[in-house]
């Protein structure tokens, strides 16, 4: 006599019990071909689901589920509230639908990846000989919070506290600021630095940084299905609503996500729904939307009015399409610009690089960035930035050999590519750079 579906006793905390079992020992999800369990955006075979519950339930680690695959089994499920989804249409009467269980254990069996867990005794896969190796990994601890002010700012920062002020002014206003300028001019360093004054700490727990690249996408920045450890895609969310969950469960304080490189990723097709969010009117549970690939019954999305959003744009890059108008509404911008004056003089002097060397550095990149700004085919986008020289040796009579390095190991080779059409252009700006520097 076959088991009646009616005849099996298990209960819905049973299979929630499994399903924490199954989260924790990573096991593999068996071949599903037809049908899925959808718990909490996650997808798990239901016949595995039920056989694991009806182990646990009985305590027998070798008792095997009394029910075929498919429908008889599905309906134990359903009963209990859970949601069973197809996954694909197959054709009628298959062998790997509703009846053949062996059939679908012998397709179990041309799997080539990790060691079938499932297939394991559950006592066995407690055992440490029995888990998988991983690499160690490393210990890494959150620096310690530290008071952080305007004072701090701006001894670090090339910047006019008017300029400094504005720049808050623009993300208070709209929530979102893009720092944009020519390379080098310490746009990362300034996001990091609004986040913290706005913070009044350098509260590492409350600033998330994401460098946008041309392989970036929704996927890993919202939501999408990738593969776990264990080789099996799963619907995970991305950096974005992990960001924004951690934001709204601490709503009294502001959160600071960092975009660096903003404009070298496909924006638009990256922010998806953000590009609605992201405006300082539609934050808040009442504009929330859908997202694409969540289960039905989720709960929908939407960024919590503590979130910031600072992204930083290189301007040099011929190779990046400009942004989308769409997007560009929404954000508030802001200029950087090279920094060769009076507070870069200040902060070399304050370390020890010679007046002679801090002389000879300031006027000739200021000279530099002035033939790059008047050539038609550059412009003010391609001046060389300060950020080359924010790092001066600890010895002053090292001062000397280290401009020299820096300008003939990153500047000058710089002047190749931009002149690459010009190689007597670039040949002269660099014997202009290079010629008569002091040896210290």
């Amino acid at each position: 006599m076959p088991t009646s579906p009616d005849s099996i006793l298990l209960t819905r905390a049973q299979v929630l019990q499994a399903l924490r079992h199954m989260d924790q020992e990573g096991s593999r999800m068996p071949l599903s071909t037809v049908y899925d369990l959808v718990y909490r955006s996650k997808r798990y075979a239901p016949r595995a689901v039920a056989q694991l519950a009806y182990r646990l339930a009985l305590g027998q680690p070798e008792a095997r589920w009394p029910l075929p695959a498919g429908t008889p089994t599905n309906r134990i499920l359903e009963n209990l509230s859970f949601t069973i989804a197809t996954k694909r249409p197959t054709l009628e009467n298959s062998p790997l639908l509703d009846g053949d269980v062996a059939a679908q254990e012998q397709m179990q069996e041309l799997y080539t990846g990790t060691a079938r867990e499932v297939a394991r005794p559950i006592k066995e896969r407690a055992t440490p000989e029995a888990a998988e190796a991983h690499e160690p990994q490393p210990a890494y601890a959150r620096p310690p919070v530290t008071p952080y002010t305007r004072e701090m700012a701006l001894a670090e920062l090339f910047i006019s506290e008017a300029d400094l002020q504005a720049a808050l002014a623009a993300l208070r206003r709209r929530r979102n600021l893009i720092l944009q300028g020519p390379p080098g001019t310490g746009k990362t360093f300034l996001a990091r630095r609004l986040a913290w004054l706005e913070l009044g700490a350098t509260d590492a727990a409350r600033v998330e940084l994401v460098q946008f690249h041309p392989s970036y996408s929704y996927e890993d920045f919202v939501q999408g299905f990738r593969p776990d450890a264990h080789g099996q895609f799963r619907l995970q969310d991305g950096i974005l609503v992990n960001f924004c969950q951690r934001a709204g469960q601490d709503p009294k304080r502001p959160y600071f996500l960092l975009i660096d490189e903003l404009n070298r990723g496909h924006v638009a097709r990256i922010f998806g729904e953000l590009l609605l969010l992201l405006e300082a009117d539609k934050r808040g549970p009442a504009h929330a939307v859908r997202l694409p690939y969540s289960p039905a019954g989720s709960p929908p999305f939407f960024v919590p009015e503590n979130v910031y959003v600072i992204g930083t744009m290189n301007l040099a890059d011929r190779s990046l399409a400009p942004l989308d108008y769409a997007l560009r509404r929404r954000f508030a911008f802001v200029r950087l610009a090279p920094g060769f004056d009076e507070p870069l003089r200040q902060f070399l002097a304050a370390r020890h690089v010679p007046s002679a060397i801090i002389q000879q550095l300031t006027t000739r990149l200021h000279q530099l960035n002035q033939t790059i700004a008047d050539d038609p085919d550059l412009g003010p986008d391609f001046c060389i930035g300060h950020s080359y020289f924010c790092q001066p040796p600890a010895s002053p009579v090292e001062a000397a050999n280290w401009l020299r390095l820096i300008l003939e190991q990153e500047i000058a080779p710089l002047l190749t590519d931009y002149w690459l059409d010009q190689p007597a252009k670039a040949a002269q700006q660099q014997k202009k750079l290079l010629s008569g520097l002091l040896d210290g």
